[in-house]
């Protein structure tokens, strides 16, 4: 789980934050409490799709800071989390062609934070994150990204592999990024409607998730290393992206 999100515990506050739509990232109740208002806020949160989890009352105490939590708290983001559907409303409303990142179950915050700082300077319009066994925005995210995250927008998506059959029903082609590429990123041809997929910093994408794509770009390896950091892998090609755009005048 990623730290250093703003905590806010009690159960009016977190109903509250809960109504006032700020961004959540996930809801931690202490084991056993499912009744009265922690019913509620439980129902409310998997109503707005968002990340219930139970844990000990020690991890409670330990979070809050010694404050009375009532056996409650939310993990809020620094930043509003956006509709995708907004970030290609906004692709489209300035005529410009979709080019959107999907991180993959990506889990370390400074790998999140370094893509969303390359991103902004790539000129990619938004960036997707599951719900679920990724990392959220957090305040090491935002420090690392160096104010980037203020700048691109990024949706929070359910099930990965059905965002991208909608993602490829309104024309976007989906590349993967994956030592099992039919090319090197270079040779691909990269300056459509485009989402890139990037897996997680040790397995990569996940089968159903590769499966997804249609097709599979990788970037080649002569040394000793099998693999980059995915923060690194990710920055190679949103630049090859742009520089394939730039050279059609897109």
């Amino acid at each position: 789980m990623c730290q250093n999100d703003e905590i806010i515990t009690g159960r009016n506050s977190v109903m509250e934050a809960l109504k006032s739509g700020r961004a959540v990232n996930k809801i931690l109740v202490i084991k056993g409490e499912k009744y009265g208002s922690i019913r509620e806020i439980i129902s409310q949160a998997r109503a707005m799709g968002l990340v219930v989890q139970e844990v000990d009352g020690t991890k409670l105490d330990q979070m809050s800071g010694g404050t009375k939590h009532q056996g409650v708290a939310a993990m809020v983001a620094p930043v509003s989390y956006v509709e995708m559907e907004d970030i290609l409303a906004n692709a489209t409303n300035h005529n410009e062609t979709p080019f959107l990142v999907l991180l993959d179950e990506l889990n370390d915050p400074h790998n999140v934070g370094a893509i969303l700082r390359t991103a902004d300077a790539a000129a990619v319009h938004g960036v997707l994150i599951p719900k679920r066994r990724s990392c959220p925005l957090t305040q090491v995210v935002a420090k690392t990204s160096a104010g980037a995250v203020e700048h691109v927008p990024v949706a929070r998506i359910g099930n990965v592999s059905q965002t991208l059959e909608s993602l490829k029903k309104q024309g976007l082609w989906v590349v993967g990024a994956d030592m099992d590429g039919e090319k090197n990123y270079y040779e691909a041809d990269l300056t459509g409607p485009i989402v890139l997929v990037v897996g997680n910093e040790g397995e990569g994408m996940g089968r159903l998730t590769k499966e997804a794509c249609d097709f599979l770009v990788r970037i080649p390896m002569r040394g000793k290393i099998t693999s980059l950091n995915a923060s690194v892998a990710c920055s190679l090609l949103m630049y090859e992206v742009l520089r394939q755009r730039e050279v059609k005048g897109q």
